[in-house]
């Protein structure tokens, strides 16, 4: 999906000026985040364990004083150093942040190794938190009304076949987010999480093809979803034009329910 210029409503969006920091920035649905945001004059900080990805998807950035950061979300000190990156390259916090970062190990539960639960658990839910954290304590003593937007999964709700690790950490998500909108309100700061279904992206390229057509005719819009689409709904979730929003869960699946 080819991302426009902005239009008579993208403009009021509210971006302009704004900082914002984007986990799993170097593909998929991050990248698309990261587009978009740029698209909307917002500086964005891309961060992603592959410093390679940050960078090719600096370049498709509209230029605005961007800032590439290898980060593992996964771990304390990384985030911590991150966030110390940016307080020296800007000298304030994010007044965004999207926590796209994620991954899948999949496998049927009565076989799937403990470390592989761990592994999706610690990027999925524990880097999600640990990002949010750090990013909600830098604005609240910036005194800095700002959104967190949380990407999840329809399948933290529904639960998924062969994802037992995935679903529960992306569960985990969902709860973690009504918990911090409720505790993080009083400072003027919002959270709200976001439930892709399929979207076409590196992590859904790798089912078989006979499972996507066995899928698509459950979706009543009848196709897999393109990052873009997720990214438009995040960008609308860090604007003032959710601002009465906080504590959201949108599902954007095309109609699926699983």
């Amino acid at each position: 999906m080819q991302i426009c210029e902005p239009c008579s409503f993208q403009k009021v969006m509210g971006l302009t000026g704004k900082l914002a920091l984007v986990t799993g920035g170097g593909s998929g649905i991050g990248r698309a985040v990261c587009q978009v945001l740029a698209r909307e004059n917002a500086r964005v900080i891309v961060t992603d364990i592959n410093m390679a990805a940050c960078a090719d998807t600096i370049k498709t950035l509209k230029q605005n004083q961007h800032l590439p950061v290898q980060s593992d979300v996964s771990s304390s000190s990384s985030v911590k150093s991150c966030f110390q990156k940016i307080l020296e390259e800007y000298s304030r916090s994010p007044d965004i942040v999207i926590n796209s970062a994620g991954i899948t190990k999949d496998g049927w539960f009565l076989r799937m190794k403990e470390e592989d639960f761990d592994k999706v658990v610690d990027i999925n839910l524990k880097g999600t938190f640990l990002v949010s954290q750090a990013a909600a304590s830098a604005m609240k003593d910036g005194k800095i009304k700002g959104s967190i937007v949380n990407i999840a999964s329809i399948v933290g709700k529904t639960g998924n076949m062969g994802q037992a690790n995935y679903s529960a950490s992306k569960a985990g998500v969902i709860g973690f987010t009504k918990t911090a909108a409720k505790e993080l309100g009083q400072f003027g700061i919002r959270v709200n999480v976001i439930l892709p279904g399929f979207i076409k992206t590196p992590m859904t390229d790798v089912v078989p093809e006979k499972i996507k057509d066995q899928l698509i005719p459950r979706i009543p819009l009848g196709r897999l979803g393109d990052p873009v689409e997720i990214a438009e709904v995040a960008a609308f979730l860090a604007s003032e034009k959710s601002s009465l929003m906080t504590g959201a869960v949108l599902e954007v699946t095309g109609g699926l329910d699983m």
